[in-house]
């Protein structure tokens, strides 16, 4: 099967990102992908954390919700919105919300953000915790790829990447292929975002897919880019390193069952 992982640079208007986004997918689909996938905060990177609130959707309702139904359906695509903000039960707060459409335009599956950044190195600072509501459940959606396989897909989302056990937790529900979209900054991005990628893929024998925000921001910030593919032996099969673009893969399900005979870490867990 074929996937892509789109990269952007969102800027603060909903409505532009939107049209890039639009590009970006027809430009997948051209490519040959059955799946692709936007990066976190794709639809919007406020000037403000607390720009959110005011572009927050329903479950089932919204402009960005139709957007990716729509697109969709359009190019026959699965497409996982990378993450919206949909309405939290708390004041002031959203989820920070990944998606997945079938090509129906049919929302197959939700996952709130579980884990939320936090990092302050005395210069930087950021805290999700301010305007976003932590999930709660892990989430796995299926997709009858063209090939006849039936993929067990796992979602995750950016700061998710430095908690091993949650895709510990997807592998052990048959999860073969892990998604991280992300928008890594620059700083934690260089440091890490390489190393953790090819970790959750060695430590799970599973393929990775991360798109990324890559470059500099309407609203200041910076981030790291480099969004990549990662088979279930930890190499990086395609990446690209900043700016827009699609950076496509072909993923095998027959190279997950060979990796996991070769290598049955996942069946010699003792804790």
């Amino acid at each position: 099967m074929k996937v892509a992982a789109i990269q952007m640079v969102s800027s603060v208007e909903r409505e532009a990102n939107l049209a890039r986004a639009q590009a970006l997918l027809a430009e997948a689909a051209a490519g040959g992908a059955e799946l692709a996938v936007l990066p976190e905060y794709f639809c919007v990177m406020g000037r403000r954390d607390t720009d959110k609130l005011a572009l927050r959707e329903q479950p089932g309702q919204g402009p960005v919700q139709d957007f990716l139904a729509s697109a969709a359906r359009e190019f026959g695509l699965w497409i996982v919105g990378g993450t919206l903000p949909l309405e939290s039960p708390e004041d002031e707060h959203v989820f920070n919300t990944s998606m997945a459409f079938s090509p129906a335009g049919e929302c197959v599956a939700r996952y709130d953000k579980i884990h939320l950044f936090f990092y302050d190195n005395g210069t930087e600072h950021y805290d999700e915790r301010r305007v976003i509501t932590p999930g709660t459940r892990p989430a796995l959606f299926e997709l009858p790829s063209r090939d006849g396989h039936l993929w067990r897909i796992g979602m995750t989302v950016c700061y998710d990447l430095r908690f091993p056990e949650l895709y510990r937790a997807l592998a052990a529900q048959g999860a073969e292929l892990l998604l991280v979209p992300s928008a890594f900054t620059h700083t934690t991005g260089a440091a890490h975002w390489e190393t953790l990628l090819r970790a959750r893929a060695i430590e799970n024998l599973a393929f990775v897919l991360a798109p990324a925000q890559g470059g500099k921001h309407e609203n200041g910030r910076r981030t790291w880019g480099q969004s990549m593919a990662v088979d279930p032996w930890g190499t990086i099969v395609a990446q690209q390193t900043s700016g827009e673009g699609v950076v496509l893969c072909e993923i095998d399900a027959v190279q997950i069952s060979n990796a996991r005979r070769q290598l049955p870490a996942l069946s010699h867990r003792v804790l």
